[in-house]
């Protein structure tokens, strides 16, 4: 899987502490190596996560080695961008979608609270 700048990679094992136990909103990216649109998606990812670093923290998830979070959260489609906020799933996003638009369906999320 490859590396973004800035994000960081949870699993199955790591995925409450580091999502659900997290003081920050977090993005998640449910991805998969065979996914294009995720490809699309990293840059992105890296410059948001660089750009709300401090309100938001960016994570991603590899569907086919985790099935037990894909399955916990119902996830179907790659990439599914799903946001948590104090350890529930606020918002949910499917497709790769360009920074600023992505920045603008964040926003309500990340308004403080």
């Amino acid at each position: 899987m490859m590396h973004i700048e800035g994000v960081s990679e949870v699993t199955d094992a790591t995925f409450d502490e580091e999502v659900l136990g997290a003081e920050l909103p977090v993005l998640v990216e449910f991805t998969a190596d065979w996914c294009g649109p995720c490809r699309q998606l990293a840059p992105v990812l890296g410059a948001v996560a660089e750009q709300e670093s401090g309100r938001l923290k960016v994570v991603t998830i590899d569907v086919d080695a985790n099935p037990g979070i894909t399955a916990r959260y119902a996830v179907l489609s790659m990439p599914t961008l799903m946001v948590f906020r104090a350890g529930e799933p606020r918002k949910s996003m499917v497709g790769a979608r360009p920074r600023r638009k992505l920045l603008q369906e964040l926003e309500d999320v990340l308004a403080p609270a």
